[in-house]
């Protein structure tokens, strides 16, 4: 067989996507290949086609138990023997798969990176014949990546101690060209071939909102949801279980996910959210990393996440079906303190990996403060150019109007200047509105011009210093605990009367998600209640047996007989066997009007 022939008999596709055949033919011709590709474009078949083609085992490194599960749930439903080694597997089971592995009955094993520092694997894997070391989630081996893991770090000592040098191949989503760096070093890929196909993902729509109530605005957002699926991310356990509890309280269908519960609890929640028995995962970001659950319409974070690695993998968990999806930040400042404190309370961390933590989250702040198009932020982030308006993001359409506020950054750089640019926000804040707090007297800036000049609220001028850092009037140090001082900028507004308008809202355009179009609306229902009852029988999510995106292209095609249905898009030749009868009975029943 040849790739496309197993690109069509196992995932039911007639076509590769961009990117992924010049990633595969480098791969099929030996090299060893790093690919960088946004969450969604197909990363699994890229190292998945080559792996049934070549003589051996391939052995995929990846963080996450779930994330091993689904993709060997996937891989059986298709015909693809695969298995998953990892600590959820009891050491019968594990001796089991280890000797069907020596038997050949696997062409994939999952691992977690930890297993290859047991003895037991290790001799497994000297013995085996392996043809290929793919390693998922890649920048966990970067220190300068948003998940790194220490274990990864010993990927590389792994390798060297197999008799015969595999082809080793690195995926992620998400990598500056540090992390990508990084990357090929530390795993030490051998002239490797790299491919970057682009960050960009078209069908999801941006929105960033500093609403004065928080639970308000996620309210009327899911309320215009419906019942379509999506994860809330929380910045900490606590918020976790309030949200949660709070949208159980008003009728939502919630459920949560945290380091704090136990191991079964977190087990049977996410599987009743990828089982749809729950409609909304409420979760901190231990939760998703790998999720394959393709339905996901929409993902929201009730706080900022520390960084826009973090927030672009996580966002990237919408819309994997290629349907249009919503991704919502919902921005306070005090989102900004939660971050900074966990970053500097962090005993793992290295002063100088603090350091860049800090500078990662002032980029985090200022994409939420942004007035550009909040898609062109991103991918100039990760350094791949793009056009200046992307037409899918709230700003992109929202009318914005300026006012003029000159006099109040003049304020604010005099006092920062005038008390010695030794102090943070929150304190020249406070004597700005002329705050009688014992540090304020202490420090006796209380007796500075500046003191009490203010008539301005609290958030409007941490809103006003957060832009004028943004547009360097102001630099905000990357310390422990972040200090103001004059930007480059400053003498601009100090010494050279420029103006300076910041921009508000004055019309804004409420863009609504819109999903392809369905053939057959009520076919395409009566499709998915036989794809649940067979996830139900199989014991799989139901987009295991087929996504959306295929029901959708069976109303579209309306298959008569199983040349037909095998034409359809995401069925292959054991779907085909397994699922065809099924449901070409209910496609072809003449007891509905379609």
């Amino acid at each position: 067989m040849n790739k496309l022939e197993i690109l069509k008999q196992y995932f039911g596709y007639s076509n590769f996507r961009d990117g992924q055949e010049e990633l595969i033919d480098s791969i099929l011709n030996g090299c060893d290949c790093l690919g960088v590709m946004p969450t969604g474009a197909g990363k699994s078949i890229c190292f998945q086609v080559p792996s049934l083609l070549f003589s051996g085992i391939t052995l995929v490194i990846s963080p996450l138990i779930s994330l091993m599960k689904d993709q060997v749930n996937a891989l059986t439903q298709a015909g693809v023997k695969a298995a998953f080694i990892n600590s959820s597997l009891s050491d019968r089971q594990t001796f089991l798969a280890l000797e069907n592995a020596r038997n050949g009955v696997y062409k994939i094993i999952y691992v977690a990176p930890e297993r290859l520092e047991s003895a037991e694997f290790i001799n497994f894997a000297i013995n085996a014949n392996i043809s290929m070391v793919a390693v998922d989630e890649a920048h966990c081996v970067s220190q300068w990546g948003q998940d790194f893991r220490p274990s990864y770090l010993n990927i590389a000592g792994f390798v060297q101690k197999l008799p015969v040098r595999p082809v080793v191949t690195a995926f992620t989503a998400t990598a500056t060209e540090k992390v990508r760096e990084d990357i090929i070093g530390l795993l030490e890929l051998e002239n490797p071939h790299a491919f970057v196909t682009g960050f960009d993902r078209p069908n999801l729509f941006f929105k960033v909102e500093k609403p004065d109530n928080k639970d308000a605005a996620l309210f009327s957002f899911l309320q215009e949801k419906g019942d379509k699926p999506g994860i809330i991310y929380c910045a900490t356990r606590k918020a976790v279980e309030e949200v949660c509890h709070r949208l159980n309280a008003n009728n939502f269908s919630a459920s949560r996910y945290h380091a704090g519960l136990s191991d079964q609890e977190r087990h049977d929640n996410q599987d009743d959210f990828l089982h749809d028995r729950v409609q909304i995962m409420v979760a901190t970001n231990a939760f998703g990393m790998g999720i394959d659950k393709s339905n996901v319409n929409f993902v929201v974070h009730y706080n900022m996440p520390k960084n826009i690695e973090s927030y672009y993998q996580e966002a990237g968990r919408a819309g994997r079906d290629g349907e249009n999806a919503d991704c919502l930040l919902l921005y306070s400042g005090q989102d900004y303190r939660t971050q900074l404190f966990m970053i500097d309370n962090n005993d793992e961390a290295d002063e100088e990996l603090k350091r860049q933590d800090r500078k990662r989250l002032a980029d985090m702040t200022n994409f939420c403060y942004t007035y550009d198009c909040l898609r062109t932020y991103i991918l100039r982030y990760f350094g791949e150019p793009t056009r200046d308006n992307c037409g899918n993001c709230h700003n992109c359409l929202t009318i914005f109007d300026k006012t003029d506020i000159t006099i109040e950054a003049q304020k604010i750089l005099s006092c920062v200047i005038k008390s010695g640019e030794r102090y943070g926000a929150g304190t020249i804040v406070d004597t700005l509105r002329g705050s009688k707090a014992e540090k304020i007297i202490r420090f006796n800036l209380h007796k500075l011009s500046t003191y009490n000049i203010s008539t301005l609220s609290e958030k409007s001028l941490r809103d006003i210093i957060t832009f004028l850092a943004y547009h360097e009037y102001l630099h905000i140090t990357d310390d422990k605990f972040p200090v103001l001082k004059r930007g480059s900028r400053a003498a601009e507004v100090l010494k050279q009367g420029a103006l300076i308008e910041m921009t508000i809202v004055k019309e804004e355009t409420r863009a609504k998600t819109k999903n392809t179009t369905v053939s057959n609306p009520g076919l395409f229902e009566n499709l998915k209640q036989l794809r649940l009852q067979i996830a139900t029988r199989e014991k799989v999510p139901a987009f295991v047996i087929f996504s959306d995106r295929t029901l959708a292209d069976m109303c579209e095609k309306m298959p008569k007989n199983e040349e037909e249905f095998q034409a359809v898009s995401g069925v292959g030749q054991m779907k085909l066997e397994k699922y065809g009868e099924e449901f070409l009975e209910v496609i072809n029943t003449k007891n509905f009007n379609w």
